[in-house]
């Protein structure tokens, strides 16, 4: 069996966002591992529109050609790692909006999150899972919560992602946790 492929989905498109530094750094810790393959991708590159397919997606396929763009990506990957945002207690509209875009795709695969912003992006996460269990994902219980004093320490004030091991902490146990679950599925899903 190759190697699982999961995708670090960045999980905000606004022009300005944070979600790029944590995006590289997970990426850089992750790429570490021998046991997965991991690509960054970017919601920017995928310029979906506001969902307006005629039907969910667990009874037809979507018409838009974006969004079929979108799942070839989704279906090639193993797993996922979303970095997201917390916009007024929630995930970002564009990040909800991807998961809208995919179904099957997205089914009996596992996500794990790396959440930034005032509480780390605790509530936006708790709603992704429940997304996620919709979606017939796996959520893992660790995660990387990047709270207000991390977050403002990195944007404002000069700090790297170094000047906080707790986080490479936290990032280890949800990297080995997604690795399990990930070779696990995939295997089962074979």
């Amino acid at each position: 069996m190759t190697q699982p492929r999961i995708g670090i989905i960045i999980g905000s498109t606004r022009e300005g966002r944070f979600g790029d530094k944590p995006a590289a750094w997970i990426h850089t810790l992750a790429s570490q591992r021998s046991d997965l393959q991991f690509e960054l991708i970017d919601l920017r590159s995928h310029p979906l529109p506001f969902f307006d397919e005629a039907l969910p997606l667990t009874w037809a396929p979507a018409k838009n050609a974006a969004a079929q763009a979108w799942a070839t990506k989704i279906a090639s990957l193993d797993g996922f790692i979303i970095v997201t945002p917390e916009y007024n207690h929630g995930p970002s509209a564009a990040l909800k909006n991807a998961l809208d875009y995919a179904y099957a795709e997205f089914n009996r695969k596992p996500v794990a999150f790396v959440g930034y912003g005032g509480v780390g992006a605790a509530r936006a996460i708790e709603q992704l899972r429940l997304n996620a269990v919709e979606l017939q994902m796996a959520p893992i219980r660790n995660a990387v919560h990047i709270g207000m004093v991390e977050f403002l320490g990195i944007l404002q004030q000069g700090k790297s992602f170094d000047d906080f091991p707790h986080l490479a902490q936290a990032a280890s146990g949800l990297l080995d946790d997604l690795a399990w679950w990930a070779a696990t599925l995939k295997a089962a899903r074979q």
